[in-house]
């Protein structure tokens, strides 16, 4: 039995684990924390996982919340003009449903299920020393702990990494009390508010330890009005100012927030990070070498919400690697092969994401324009969310985008009415 130890325990290390576990391997997850101190802790993160990523959950039975958390069924764009009502406001429906479990749920009880299928679990935060030992006594050793001196192993990949400081300031509250979104009361979907110039806030619908709730989660271009979060300790406060930006910017949002109020003490987050692709190898003091996973490797902005996606999709790439190469050993071109596997899928989400950082060339905002009159143009935008690498054929080329839309329009016929937002 090929012994594989798992250093960090979030979507794509615990899935990984999970899978790995449940392949027959001896499997040995290390984690800085407890479950119980990851369900009652901090949030960690916005996730909102679309129809691929969700479906690598279910092909390995682990898909526990599936029926408790909301079904989010279309991605919703409006554009704030500048006396701030709706330059653009429309909605796009997804082919398969998407959900949002927060991470202290999600992560806290896949870790407690690897521990009962009999998992090596070990609550110890590791240091490179430390791998430098297990290597010896591990076929693979994988790092899925995205920060911290580990991460320093990993080179950057400067030819991938156009970005080299923070694009984004971000703030997120998990609230209970959201109003009903009068636009489409009739189903869930995540909203994603442009203010040009400013930043962007999504809402989404979640599951969290107290049940259904929302995310509110700001986006702030550097050195703007929404970079207020720094030094913010007390959530009340954090809660105050989210919503204030909110009465300011985007008062459509604001008016469905009468009776927010947080989920929990710990439902607050902020920070910043540079979008970064790394080398996938590190090479330890003794010469062992370990391979990087998910956002180790390959960390992008928020902006596009694919986090948990892309941790999901690497964690599935790297087990069928794993499961593919058999009894051979794990050696330095096999890690690089099985990274080269998982960025076949993980550089269309790297573009699309790098692209939507910037500010949007003419052509993008004819597309997020068009589709409010043409319901085809807004839904293939939102499916985009579940499959990026569909935006290659109409969102980065003008010529590709200017056909694509009037294909759309030429379709949908001038008797045809125009869809509703």
């Amino acid at each position: 039995m090929r012994k594989i130890l798992i250093v960090g325990a979030g979507q794509s290390g615990l899935q990984l684990a999970l899978g790995l576990q449940s392949k027959g391997y001896e499997v040995t997850l290390m984690s800085n924390r407890t479950a119980d101190e990851i369900r009652t802790g901090r949030v960690m993160s916005t996730q909102c996982m679309f129809h691929t990523a969700l479906q690598h959950e279910r092909d390995l039975g682990i898909n526990f919340w599936e029926s408790q958390a909301p079904r989010i069924e279309g991605v919703g764009v409006s554009v704030a003009a500048p006396d701030a009502s709706r330059a653009i406001d429309w909605v796009g429906k997804l082919d398969g449903y998407a959900q949002s479990v927060d991470q202290r749920v999600k992560m806290a009880g896949w870790m407690e299920t690897f521990a009962q299928r009999g998992g090596q679990l070990v609550i110890h935060g590791a240091a490179v020393g430390d791998l430098d030992y297990f290597s010896r006594t591990y076929d693979l050793v994988m790092v899925s702990a995205g920060k911290g001196e580990l991460v320093s192993m990993f080179a950057r990949d400067a030819a991938r990494s156009p970005y080299d400081a923070p694009q984004r300031a971000l703030a997120v509250a998990y609230v209970h009390g959201l109003g009903p979104r009068p636009e489409h009361p009739e189903f869930d979907a995540v909203r994603c508010n442009l203010v040009p110039g400013v930043g962007e806030l999504f809402v989404m619908p979640t599951f969290t330890n107290s049940g259904r709730a929302d995310i509110l989660f700001w986006e702030g271009v550097p050195g703007g009005p929404l970079d207020a979060f720094q030094g913010i300790k007390d959530p009340q406060e954090h809660l105050a100012l989210t919503l204030e930006l909110l009465k300011r910017f985007l008062p459509w949002e604001y008016d469905r927030t009468a009776k927010v109020e947080l989920t929990d003490a710990g439902g607050t987050l902020a920070g910043r990070y540079a979008p970064t692709v790394r080398k996938p190898i590190g090479r330890l003091p003794s010469g062992g070498l370990v391979l990087g996973v998910a956002d180790v490797v390959v960390a992008n902005d928020p902006i596009t919400g694919q986090g948990s996606n892309s941790a999901s999709k690497c964690a599935a790439s790297y087990l069928a690697s794993i499961e593919a190469h058999g009894d051979k050993p794990f050696d330095g071109e096999w890690m690089q092969s099985a990274f080269d596997r998982y960025w076949e899928t993980a550089q269309h989400v790297t573009k699309w994401t790098n692209a939507m950082l910037a500010p949007p060339p003419g052509h993008v905002l004819n597309v997020l324009g068009a589709a409010g009159q043409l319901q085809p143009v807004a839904d293939r935008f939102a499916n985009g969310f579940n499959d990026p690498s569909d935006f290659e054929n109409f969102f980065y080329d003008p010529e590709l985008a200017d056909a694509y839309l009037a294909e759309v329009s030429a379709a949908s016929g001038p008797s045809e009415d125009s869809p509703a937002s």
